[in-house]
């Protein structure tokens, strides 16, 4: 059978010169829980072998007050446990504004980089992003607030969050340093990036690919359509094959893009966490990887 490569567990993230895992954690539902059981998360992921964690100014439960939660929660971690802040690559992200709802004035930007280091009792953000595109800012406004924050040491590299690729092409052309990362939402049921250039902008410009929502918001899990319940089908078929989790065969195949597409795992249930590892286990052919691509698509390619 013509498998293609297997995805390797470290790889680096972009030009930033970091190495991290190829699969990160997301904390878009994390800070609701009680400290010693945020630590045990936090510990839990580290030992799946997880070395990129993924939050945001904006993430947090809204019973824990929402924006700036689940950063308070990690600052509290590392106050806890100090030693697990430089087991990590450290990812935020900020730029959006409840009520406005965005903005990448250089002025908010330099802001709310400094909040997000107080919140999280960090020094520096290993990989700071803009969450959304603010299209009234000037790109060379946003740039000079990025790199002057690089320079005070605040962040280690910059990257974008579901920009397209002209937004990121201007923001790249006012920047003395490289954009290491794009993180657009990608999964078996969201096929954008394959189609609107972000992976092959990715893939030109060494950049990493970050996919949020990598489960399809739960429809992998739940299918409620033709559409869905196709897709499923042959990711079961998958992980009977190879006795692993349909999760871990639904992020596998993300990860077989030459885009080396690392997935951001949202759940924060311990068992799902430990189950990690799993995603490495399955091989695809060519065949197999085109048949789930045609089933999601609901056509046959050309």
């Amino acid at each position: 059978m013509n498998e293609l490569p297997a995805p390797l567990k470290m790889r680096p993230l972009g030009k930033s010169g970091f190495s991290v895992s190829s699969v990160a954690w997301g904390m878009w539902r994390f800070g609701g829980e009680d400290l010693a059981t945020a630590q045990k998360l936090v510990e839990t992921a580290l030992e799946a072998g997880v070395t990129l964690f993924d939050t945001a100014d904006i993430y947090g439960p809204k019973s824990q007050g929402g924006f700036g939660a689940a950063e308070t929660q990690l600052g509290r971690v590392f106050g806890a446990a100090p030693g697990l802040r430089a087991q990590m690559i450290l990812a935020s992200k900020g730029g959006i504004v409840p009520g406005t709802p965005y903005n990448s004035s250089a002025a908010y930007l330099s802001s709310a980089i400094d909040a997000s280091l107080r919140r999280m009792n960090a020094e520096r953000i290993d990989l700071w992003q803009i969450h959304r595109p603010d299209i009234l800012t000037h790109p060379g406004e946003i740039a000079s607030a990025l790199e002057t924050a690089h320079r005070a040491g605040k962040i280690g590299a910059i990257g974008v969050s579901n920009y397209t690729v002209p937004q990121t092409q201007a923001l790249a052309a006012f920047l003395s340093l490289p954009i290491v990362s794009h993180q657009p939402e990608f999964s078996a049921l969201h096929l954008d990036p394959l189609t609107d250039g972000i992976l092959d902008q990715s893939i030109q410009y060494d950049m990493a690919v970050l996919a949020w929502s990598p489960l399809g918001g739960g429809r992998l899990a739940q299918p409620q359509d033709e559409r869905s319940h196709a897709v499923v089908a042959l990711f079961d078929a998958k992980a009977s094959e190879t006795g692993v989790s349909r999760t871990a065969v639904a992020l596998s195949w993300l990860m077989a893009h030459p885009s080396r597409t690392i997935p951001i795992v949202g759940t924060q249930n311990l068992d799902r966490i430990r189950e990690i590892p799993q995603i490495y286990v399955p091989r695809w052919s060519r065949a197999e990887w085109y048949a789930v691509l045609v089933a999601s698509r609901g056509e046959k390619l050309p």
